[in-house]
């Protein structure tokens, strides 16, 4: 799709009446965003059944392999947290640590 394809259908309204699958099914494997990113970012949310981080969006083929479920998230916060403990050879704090992620809505 080239860029004016894109921001005609995005003006078109397409994803207003789908289910959050089926924005995900299309837009996730379409290289133009055509719809406004907050929609599509409330409808991976809801698809993966998980908090999508923006910066995630960087990895298209990681996010569709894990919405075909070949593979895990490849973010979690308090994996990642202990594996910086671990590897600054603190895994005594690992395991008692507690990681606050902030809501901002």
């Amino acid at each position: 799709m080239i860029k004016g394809q894109a921001i005609e259908l995005c003006n078109s309204g397409w994803w207003k009446e789908k289910t959050a699958r089926e924005i995900v099914e299309f837009q996730l494997y379409e290289n133009k965003l055509c719809m406004p990113f907050d929609e599509f970012h409330k409808a991976i949310t809801e698809a993966l059944g998980r908090s999508v981080w923006t910066h995630e969006f960087a990895d298209q083929k990681g996010l569709q392999a894990e919405y075909e479920g070949k593979r895990e998230p490849e973010y979690n916060p308090i994996q990642s947290a202990k594996r910086i403990l671990h590897d600054l050879g603190r895994d005594d704090l690992a395991d008692d640590m507690m990681v606050v992620v902030a809501d901002t809505k």
